[in-house]
C-alpha cells in the first residue's frame, strides 16, 4: 500500500495502524531534519501557520459567493438553483457552506488537495457536498485516462468516479494532484517548531539559570539548597527578595548573545511562514516593519497577490465540475464578491464613488447598495458632465465659441445689428 506518492510501504494492510496512525508516519519521512514531526496535524500547532491558514481559508469562506449567469447586458444571481443554496448557505444538512467552504480550503492549504463528494436528487441536482478528509484518498488512473477516487472509510475502500467528487487541486506536477504543502515546506517548518520547542523548554526546564548564589565555604546544609530553590526558583516566584546568609552572594545572568539570538529567529520563522503561504507580513501579527502608512496598500496587495489566485482557482473549478452542460451554455458561473476586501478608507471610497458618478458608471443607488444603506426616490438614474464633448468636434466647437465672442464684442459696442441673442450649438454638438 502506498501512503505517498513515490513511496512504498511495504506489508501494510487495511488493518495495520502504521498506515492511518499519522503519530506513526515517521517512516514515511515526515520527520524534519531538525528532529519535528511534520505532518499536516502537527504543522498547525505552528501558530504563525495556523493564523496564516485560518486568515485565508476564513477569508475565502466568508466571501459572498453565488451562482450567476449572464442575460443580455444583465448578471443576475440564479437562486433557483439548488446550487447557489449549497455554495452560498447550505453544504449539506450538517454544516453550513461558510464551514464547508473553510474545510476545504483549510485541506487545500495544507494536504495541497481538497475533496467534496457529491450528492444529487432524483433529478440528476446537485443538492448537497460532503467534505472528504484528503489522507482517506487514493488517485487511480485505469485504462483509457479516467480517473477513479479510492477512499479508505473504516478501513474499507470505497470507489467513486470523477462526476462524484469534487476535487480541487493546489500547485502540482500533473494538473490533477496537488503537491502537499507541508511535504514542500517540511524544513522551515520543522525548524520553526524546533525554535519553539526550545524556547518552550529555555522557560519550562530551566536551560540556563538566571543567577547564581557563590558560598565562601562549601554548602554540606541539604536543607539549605532545598530552601533556595523552593522559594526563589520558576518564573512564578521572581521578584521576591532574597535573604542571604553566612556571606553567600547572588550574581545576575543575563541571557548569553548567541543562546538570544533564537528570538530573532522566531520572527524570521514568520517571515519564512508567509513566504510558503503568500501573505503580507503583517497579515500574521508581525508588525515590526509596518506602518499606517502601508498598511492599506498591503491589505490591497493581500487581495490582488494572495486571496484572487485561489478565488479564481476555486471559480474555475466549481463552474468545471458543479455545472452541466446545460448550464454552461445558459452563461452560468459562480464568482465570489470582493468589493468588502478592497473598499478602503472613508476618503477613498468617496473619491472612488464621485469619479464614477461622474462618468454615468453609478447611480446613487448603486453607491447606496455598496455601502448597505437603503435605495432613495429616482436614486437610479445615472448622470454625466456636460462640458465634454467628443475630440471630432472640437473644431465647430471652437468656431461656436468664437463667433460668440466676437457677438458679444460687438453689442458692448452698440452694434446690434446681428441681434442680441447667442448663436445656439450647432445641432449634432447639442444632440
Amino acid at each position: 500500500m502506498g501512503l505517498f506518492s513515490g513511496i512504498s510501504i511495504k506489508n501494510l494492510g487495511l488493518n495495520d495502524e502504521k498506515a492511518w496512525n499519522p503519530s506513526l508516519w515517521n517512516l514515511a519521512g515526515s520527520q524534519s531534519l531538525s528532529g519535528e514531526n511534520v505532518t499536516e496535524q502537527t504543522a498547525l500547532t505552528l501558530s504563525a501557520y495556523w493564523c496564516g491558514v485560518n486568515l485565508i481559508a476564513g477569508t475565502v469562506s466568508t466571501l459572498p459567493l453565488h451562482l450567476q449567469r449572464k442575460e443580455q447586458n444583465k448578471t443576475i444571481i440564479a437562486k433557483e438553483s439548488h446550487i447557489d443554496r449549497v455554495l452560498h448557505s447550505e453544504f449539506n444538512p450538517m454544516m453550513t457552506a461558510e464551514i464547508g467552504r473553510a474545510v476545504m480550503m483549510a485541506h487545500l492549504l495544507t494536504w495541497g488537495n481538497c475533496y467534496a463528494e457529491k450528492v444529487f436528487n432524483k433529478m440528476g441536482e446537485l443538492v448537497e457536498l460532503w467534505p472528504i478528509s484528503p489522507n482517506r484518498v487514493f488517485i487511480e488512473k485505469i485504462e483509457g485516462g479516467q480517473i477513479i477516487y479510492r477512499i479508505n472509510v473504516d478501513n474499507q475502500p470505497f470507489y467513486f468516479n470523477r462526476e462524484r467528487i469534487l476535487h480541487i487541486p493546489g500547485l502540482g506536477f500533473d494538473g490533477i494532484q496537488g503537491y502537499s504543502v507541508i511535504a514542500m515546506a517540511r524544513k522551515s517548518l520543522g525548524l520553526a517548531m524546533a525554535l519553539e520547542t526550545f524556547g518552550s523548554r529555555y522557560f519550562g526546564e530551566g536551560t540556563h539559570p538566571s543567577g547564581i548564589i557563590s558560598h565562601p565555604l562549601a554548602i554540606k546544609d541539604d536543607n539549605l539548597r532545598k530552601a533556595l530553590k523552593e522559594s526563589y526558583a520558576g518564573l512564578g516566584k521572581s521578584h521576591r527578595l532574597m535573604l542571604l546568609e553566612e556571606g553567600m552572594k547572588y550574581e545576575k545572568i543575563g541571557i548569553p548573545p548567541n543562546d538570544s539570538q533564537f528570538i530573532e529567529s522566531k520572527v524570521h520563522s514568520i517571515s519564512d511562514v508567509a513566504r510558503w503561504l503568500n501573505l503580507p507580513l503583517h497579515k500574521l501579527h508581525e508588525m515590526s516593519k509596518s506602518s499606517f502608512n502601508n498598511i492599506e496598500s498591503e491589505q490591497i496587495s493581500f487581495v490582488t497577490d494572495s486571496i484572487l489566485l485561489w478565488l479564481i482557482r476555486v471559480e474555475q473549478n466549481y463552474d468545471l465540475q458543479l455545472l452541466s452542460r446545460i448550464q454552461k451554455k445558459q452563461n452560468h458561473f459562480t464568482r465570489h464578491n470582493v468589493d468588502g476586501l478592497l473598499r478602503g478608507n472613508v476618503k477613498d471610497r468617496g473619491e472612488y464613488y464621485r469619479i464614477m458618478r461622474q462618468i454615468g458608471a453609478m447611480s446613487i443607488n448603486d453607491i447606496r447598495e455598496k455601502e448597505n444603506w437603503d435605495p432613495v426616490k429616482d436614486g437610479d438614474e445615472h448622470y454625466v458632465q456636460v462640458n465634454e464633448i467628443p475630440v471630432s468636434l472640437m473644431h465647430e466647437y471652437w468656431k461656436w465659441q468664437f463667433e460668440n465672442k466676437q457677438q458679444n464684442s460687438n453689442n458692448k459696442t452698440g452694434d446690434n445689428s446681428e441681434g442680441d441673442e447667442q448663436k445656439q450649438l450647432p445641432n449634432n454638438i447639442n444632440k
